[in-house]
C-alpha cells in the first residue's frame, strides 16, 4: 500500500443508519451545551434548546446528505485536501441554513411565531457563530470518524495478518506427511508415485493462490478429496471415506484449509492406527443460515491407545473461524458412540441458493 493511499481520509459510509445516529447525538450534544451556556432558568433554557436543536438538526441532516454524496471523491484524494473540502462543504449547508433562518425571521411568518422561537437580532453576528462552531464540530467529527475507521481497518489487517499465520502453521506439517508418502510409493509403485506427485501439486496450486484466504465450499471439498486420494495410495482398502454432501451450497464462501487437516486427523488417529483400518464419514447439511460440516472417524480399539495428538489442527480452525466470523461459529469435538466426531458451524455467508450438488 502506497503512503498516498494510506494518507487518505477514512470516512463512514453517511448513507447508512449508523452514521446518522452518531450525527444525530453530535447534534443533541452541541445544542444542550450552547443552551445550557446562553440560560441559566428552565423555561429560557427548553425554549432556547428546542429552536437551537431544531436548527442543528436541520445543519447535521444536510452536512449528512452532503457527505454521502462526497464521500467517493473525497476518499480518492489527500486527507488535508479532502478534509478541507468536507470542512467547506458543512460551512456551505451552515450558511445557507442560517441566512434561511434570518430570512424567516424577518417574514410574516417568523413574526407570529416570534413569541415561541427566538431568530437572531445581529444577522452577521449570527451568521459568524454558526460559521465557528460548524468548523469546530465539523472538524471533531470528522477526525473522530477518521480515528474510528482507522482502528477497524487495523482490527481487519490484524486478524487477516493472524488467519494467514494460522495457514502457514498447517501447511508445513500436511507437506511433511505428504512427501513421506510420496517416498514410500517410489520404492513400490513409480506409476502411484507420479500419481501422488500430481495431486499434492494440484493441492499446493489451490492453496497458494491469491485467493487463497477464502475458496468456495466445492474447491475446499475437491481439496480434501485430492488429500483422501495421496492416502488411499498409502493405505489401500483400509482406508474407506463416505461423502454425504449433496445439499451443502457448493458456491458458498468458505475459510481455505479447513476440511483438509480433519480429514488428516480422522485418518491419522482413525483409521492408520486399527489393523482392519476404517471409515471416515463427511457429512454436510445446511441448518437455516448455517453450514454444519462434521467429519467422524471411528475411535481407538480396546486396549489401544492410538496416536497422541496436540490438538493445533482444532485450535488452527477455531481460532480461524472466531477471527472471521465472529463469534457466529464454533467447533466441537468428542466422541459421540464408537466414533470420534468434530463438528464446524459456520454461516453461509456467500451461498447462492440452488447451488447444491456433489463436490
Amino acid at each position: 500500500m502506497s503512503a498516498e493511499r494510506a494518507s487518505r481520509l477514512r470516512l463512514p459510509d453517511f448513507c447508512s443508519a449508523p452514521a446518522a445516529v452518531v450525527v444525530f447525538v453530535v447534534v443533541v450534544l452541541t445544542a444542550a451545551v450552547l443552551a445550557l451556556a446562553r440560560q441559566d432558568t428552565w423555561l429560557p433554557l427548553l425554549t432556547d434548546l428546542a429552536g437551537t436543536a431544531l436548527f442543528l438538526l436541520w445543519v447535521g441532516l444536510g452536512s449528512t446528505a452532503l457527505l454521502c454524496k462526497l464521500r467517493p471523491a473525497l476518499q480518492r484524494l489527500p486527507a488535508p485536501r479532502a478534509t478541507a473540502l468536507a470542512i467547506g462543504g458543512i460551512l456551505a449547508v451552515v450558511v445557507v441554513l442560517s441566512a434561511a433562518v434570518v430570512l424567516l425571521g424577518r417574514s410574516d411568518l417568523g413574526a407570529a411565531f416570534g413569541g415561541v422561537l427566538r431568530f437572531p437580532g445581529s444577522p452577521w453576528r449570527f451568521l459568524l457563530t454558526n460559521v465557528a462552531i460548524g468548523v469546530i464540530v465539523g472538524g471533531l467529527a470528522l477526525r473522530y470518524f477518521h480515528v474510528r475507521a482507522e482502528w477497524q481497518r487495523n482490527i481487519e489487517l490484524q486478524a487477516r495478518a493472524r488467519v494467514e499465520s494460522l495457514q502457514a502453521r498447517i501447511r508445513p506439517h500436511f507437506l511433511y506427511n505428504s512427501m513421506n508418502t510420496i517416498a514410500a510409493l517410489t520404492r513400490s509403485d513409480a506409476a502411484a508415485a507420479e500419481e501422488a506427485v500430481t495431486d499434492l501439486a494440484d493441492l499446493f496450486r489451490a492453496n497458494l493462490s491469491e485467493q487463497r484466504g477464502s475458496i468456495t465450499l466445492k474447491e475446499e471439498l475437491e481439496v480434501a478429496r485430492i488429500y483422501q486420494r495421496i492416502e488411499q495410495l498409502r493405505l489401500g482398502e483400509r482406508l474407506t471415506v463416505r461423502w454425504q454432501v449433496q445439499e451443502l451450497p457448493m458456491r458458498a464462501q468458505v475459510p481455505s484449509l479447513m476440511m483438509q487437516p480433519l480429514l488428516e486427523n480422522a485418518i491419522y488417529h482413525g483409521v492408520e492406527p486399527r489393523r482392519e483400518g476404517g471409515t471416515v464419514e463427511v457429512r454436510g447439511r445446511v441448518d437455516g443460515e448455517m453450514i454444519e460440516l462434521s467429519v467422524s472417524n471411528p475411535l481407538p480399539e480396546a486396549g489401544h491407545v492410538g496416536h497422541a495428538g496436540n490438538g493445533i489442527a482444532l485450535d488452527n480452525i477455531r481460532e480461524r473461524l472466531q477471527l472471521l466470523y465472529a463469534g457466529r461459529a464454533s467447533v466441537e469435538a468428542g466422541p459421540d458412540g464408537a466414533a470420534w466426531v468434530v463438528r464446524l458451524r459456520f454461516p453461509a455467508a456467500a451461498a447462492t441458493p440452488g447451488s447444491g450438488g456433489p463436490a
